[in-house]
């Protein structure tokens, strides 16, 4: 059980993988959220129980009926929120594995009666990994193979076409405070354009706040990207995501789906600790002002906070420069430029 959100659900897939890999004959049923059904409904090998959090009690009630009468060997509960904790009740299973005591809040130790072992410096991936050290297994390759359709593939070919390599922003994070100054995206975009000569694609979801803050970076930029925001479902970003050659944007589900399809990532980290919750294959593109963050609103080092800390402050995200996100830019479109060909992420 991992209902949300689109980065995290992303992070459980490898070790989906595994289990599909080492007990080829065992059923996997994943309660799932609405949003990120959409993303990954249609694994194959895997029965999906779809949780509307939007639906009050309704979408508790649809998840008990569906799960009623029957019982499982094991219960994975990845999600520690109260609501996840309560909703974990409607699986019957004698094994169920949680989180460690460090990592677990809202009662979730009342939830579980098997803990994945306690570690810091735990990238997220790896932690769902965990769950599967109760099982007797460990996972040794980290594989996604998430299904793109011949539809959406269709939307991006129609829209990207093969030609001059293409920057894909993703500019706006669920968390606003992870979100970079429209105007500092704005000089980053024309630089492509306009001093690179590459492509540049906006996108974003279909939100008021998602187009209003697309529409601010658009007044200021002198050239004139792909807008895409609102424009395309999760397979099409998906697909998009993949024929990009550098993604650029926060710490946010984007990031993650680009890093599933082999894209490298020019990742925005001020708020969150890129060895967290970064890019998982690949964060050699990646701005980390973590540590800065720490320093100024916490007053202490990074390492001395507790993993996994959040620094959503206002202003952290300020700490990231435009010089420093035009170095990394153009130190990518070298090492593209030297290896004659796209840049992919290698698969660990």
């Amino acid at each position: 059980m991992r209902t949300s959100a689109i980065g995290d659900v992303t992070h459980v897939v490898p070790m989906l993988r595994t289990l599909q890999e080492h007990w080829p004959r065992t059923q996997l049923t994943w309660i799932i959220g609405k949003l990120e059904h959409k993303l990954l409904g249609d694994l194959p090998g895997v029965e999906f129980i779809v949780f509307d959090k939007h639906a009050g009690r309704a979408g508790f009630r649809a998840v008990r009926e569906q799960l009623a009468g029957r019982r499982f060997d094991a219960l994975l509960h990845m999600q520690v929120a109260l609501r996840s904790n309560i909703l974990s009740l409607s699986v019957k299973a004698p094994l169920r594995i949680g989180y460690d005591r460090a990592r677990s809040k809202d009662l979730h130790g009342f939830f579980i009666n098997c803990r994945i072992p306690s570690r810091k410096g735990e990238h997220v991936l790896d932690a769902m990994a965990s769950f599967l050290e109760p099982l007797g297994l460990a996972q040794t390759r980290v594989r996604w193979d998430l299904p793109i359709p011949e539809s959406a593939q269709a939307f991006a070919a129609q829209h990207l076409p093969d030609g001059a390599p293409i920057l894909l922003v993703s500019p706006v994070s669920s968390h606003r405070l992870r979100n970079w100054r429209a105007e500092r995206y704005a000089t980053v975009m024309d630089h492509a354009a306009l001093a690179l000569g590459w492509r540049v694609v906006l996108c974003g979801g279909p939100s008021a706040f998602e187009r209003e803050f697309a529409d601010t970076i658009l007044t200021r930029m002198q050239a004139r990207p792909l807008d895409l925001v609102g424009k395309d479902t999760l397979k099409q970003l998906l697909a998009l995501l993949q024929r990009a050659d550098l993604v650029l944007c926060p710490d946010s589900g984007p990031m993650h789906m680009a890093n599933a399809v082999g894209t490298p990532v020019l990742g925005l980290h001020a708020a969150s600790n890129p060895e967290r919750s970064g890019p998982y294959s690949d964060r050699q593109w990646c701005i980390d002002r973590y540590d800065a963050a720490a320093r100024k609103f916490r007053r202490k080092p990074a390492e001395a906070l507790a993993w996994g800390t959040k620094l959503e402050y206002p202003g952290v995200m300020d700490l990231i420069e435009v010089d420093d996100v035009l170095e990394r830019l153009d130190s990518f479109a070298d090492a593209r430029t030297a290896a004659g060909t796209r840049l992919r992420v290698g698969r660990l």
